[in-house]
């Protein structure tokens, strides 16, 4: 158990995942000694350079394939709205005249 989460207990402090007092702001933020980590990013990275490899993908391909998502996303936001413009404007066609004509019979009552 690296951290003692227990308030309750008395006696020894608790345990600490960094026995040389406080860690530095860059451990922390890193999450261990920056050589460790940057092992173990370089490791993963070529774990996973590799395995893209095999299937074919290159960092070009993601990127692209990233813009022209967005751009179909952005291109399926504008429909939409366009549509439900059209929508608004067909509804509104029936319904304020039909609102009109109910507010000038209440008005006459």
């Amino acid at each position: 158990m690296l951290l003692n989460h227990d308030r309750h207990q008395t006696g020894a402090p608790p345990h600490s995942a960094y026995p040389t007092g406080q860690p530095s702001t860059l451990r922390r933020f890193l999450g261990g000694s920056p050589a460790g980590v940057f092992l173990r990013l370089l490791f993963l990275s070529i774990l996973v350079g590799a395995f893209m490899s095999m299937l074919g993908v290159t960092p070009r391909l993601l990127f692209w394939r990233a813009v022209d998502s967005i751009q179909d996303l952005i291109h399926l936001a504008t429909t939409q709205l366009h549509d439900l413009t059209g929508w608004v404007v067909a509804g509104a066609l029936v319904v304020v005249p039909l609102w009109l004509v109910a507010r000038l019979f209440a008005v006459s009552r």
